[in-house]
């Protein structure tokens, strides 16, 4: 343990209490709409965000390995300011945006038959990357604790889940980014 001692039991409830609310609330706020408010410049933005995200935890992971304990410890720190910059943006850009549907070519509603079977692909990897931002808050939020708690065989535990998870949720949102783009009315 670190000599800073930390109300653990305080922040443990805080986490669980942040990853009950996060996608509740913004499930909530996606039944908010905010008209004539343009934010149509986020979509790029946010996917953005999630690519630097996904090389800052590459970079954390390679600062560790090399035992550049403070470079690791902010480069994360990073990662986590950047996936809160990515969250209000996602939630500013659907509380002001209609959503867009993939395959939508023309913007009437409806699915372009010509689409064919990339959107299962699309589907799936929109699901999956929907279910484990739920999922990493947790985890994520978890294993900083373990390492500020100086509790590091449970954060290196934590973190053979959490890092996978986050990696692949900052990939996908660029993947699902770059596949739904075409659909959007500019």
């Amino acid at each position: 343990m670190s000599s800073n001692p930390i109300p653990a039991s305080n922040y443990r409830k805080l986490i669980i209490a942040v990853s009950i609310i996060i996608p509740i609330a913004v499930a909530a706020l996606f039944g908010i709409k905010i008209e004539g408010v343009d934010l149509s410049c986020l979509p790029p933005f946010y996917a953005t965000l999630n690519g630097i995200t996904a090389v800052l935890l590459i970079l954390a992971l390679a600062f560790i390995k090399k035992g550049q304990m403070k470079l690791h410890q902010r480069t994360i720190q990073a990662c986590l300011a950047i996936s809160l910059l990515f969250l209000l943006c996602y939630v500013a850009y659907h509380m002001t945006s209609d959503t867009t549907l993939y395959g939508d070519m023309n913007h009437d509603g409806k699915v372009d038959s010509n689409i064919g079977s990339i959107k299962y692909i699309y589907y799936l990897l929109l699901a999956s990357h929907i279910l484990l931002s739920i999922a990493v808050i947790p985890l994520v939020l978890f294993t900083y604790l373990f390492a500020l708690e100086g509790n590091y065989a449970k954060h290196k535990r934590y973190t053979r889940f959490a890092f996978p998870i986050w990696l692949y949720v900052a990939v996908t949102g660029v993947i699902v980014y770059w596949m739904i783009s075409p659909f959007y009315v500019h």
